[in-house]
C-alpha cells in the first residue's frame, strides 16, 4: 500500500511501528525517539489531518509557507521546528515563531537568533548541523570546526544548544548508513566529553530511519512516509 492509498492514521501508525521496531533492536525505548513530521510543501489541511491522529511536532523548510500554516493552525497545540537552511533575513521570523531550529552552521546565524528571540518566549532549542559526508551541496559545519562553534553557541542567551543535526549522503546499504550516522553520534559524544550538556541527535529520514535509530537518533525527520511524495517545488 502506498502513502496515497492509505489514511493519515495508517501512515502514522506504520512509521511509529518502524520506530518501535528499530528502537527495540537497538535496545532502546521507542519513547526515546521523537517523530518529527516533515510537512514542507503539504498544506495546512494535511497537517491538521496528521495532528488529528495525535502527531504534535512538525518540521518545515520554507519559512513563508510555514508561517502561513502556523497562522491557519493556531487553534492546535503544535510544536514547530525549522529544519531548512537558515539565511540572515529569516532569523527574526524563525526566532519569533518556532520552538526549534535544526540547521545552525554559522555563528552569525546563531547570534542573530539569540538577539531576536523574544524574551517572553522560552529559549529557542537549537541543533548545529554537521556535514559528515563533506558534500559541498549541503550545509553544515565541518567536523573539525564543530567544537569551536558549539562552544560559542552554547554561551548565547535566548538559545539552548541541544545537539546535532545531520543529513548524510544517501546510501542504500544499512552498513554505510550506520557508518555515517555513527560519525554524528561520535561527534556528539566528543562535545559531551568537552563539557556540553547535550541530548539530541536529529538524523534519519524515511529511507534510513532504522540505521539512524540504531546509532542513537533521538529525532527522526519523516516526510514522505507520512505525507507521500512531494509534487510542489520551491525556489
Amino acid at each position: 500500500m502506498t502513502a496515497a492509498d492509505s489514511t493519515p492514521a495508517e501512515r502514522l501508525h506504520a512509521v511509529q511501528a518502524r520506530i518501535a521496531e528499530a528502537a527495540a533492536e537497538a535496545g532502546r525505548a521507542p519513547a526515546a525517539v521523537c517523530l518529527l513530521a516533515v510537512s514542507k510543501t503539504f498544506d495546512a489541511a494535511a497537517v491538521r489531518a496528521m495532528a488529528a491522529c495525535g502527531q504534535r511536532e512538525f518540521g518545515e523548510n520554507y519559512l513563508q509557507e510555514a508561517l502561513e500554516k502556523q497562522a491557519a493552525l493556531r487553534d492546535l497545540p503544535l510544536i514547530w521546528h525549522f529544519i531548512g537552511p537558515i539565511q540572515s533575513n529569516k532569523t527574526r521570523a524563525i526566532a519569533e515563531n518556532f520552538s526549534w531550529a535544526h540547521g545552525i552552521d554559522r555563528l552569525k546565524i546563531a547570534e542573530r537568533l539569540s538577539a531576536q528571540r523574544p524574551p517572553a518566549l522560552p529559549p529557542l532549542q537549537v541543533c548545529i548541523e554537521v556535514n559528515v559526508s563533506g558534500e559541498t551541496s549541503k550545509g553544515g559545519v565541518a567536523p573539525a570546526e564543530l567544537p569551536a562553534l558549539a562552544d560559542a553557541v552554547s554561551k548565547l542567551p535566548g538559545l539552548r544548544l541541544r545537539g546535532l543535526m545531520a543529513i548524510p549522503a544517501p546510501a542504500s546499504d544499512m552498513g554505510a548508513q550506520r557508518a555515517a550516522f555513527r560519525q554524528v553520534r561520535e561527534a556528539l559524544d566528543a562535545l559531551i566529553a568537552r563539557g556540553h550538556a547535550l541530548d539530541t541527535l536529529s538524523m534519519g529520514m524515511s529511507a534510513d530511519l532504522e540505521a539512524a535509530i540504531r546509532e542513537g537518533a533521538t529525532i527522526v525527520r519523516i516526510g514522505t512516509a507520512l505525507f507521500g511524495e512531494r509534487t510542489k517545488s520551491h525556489a
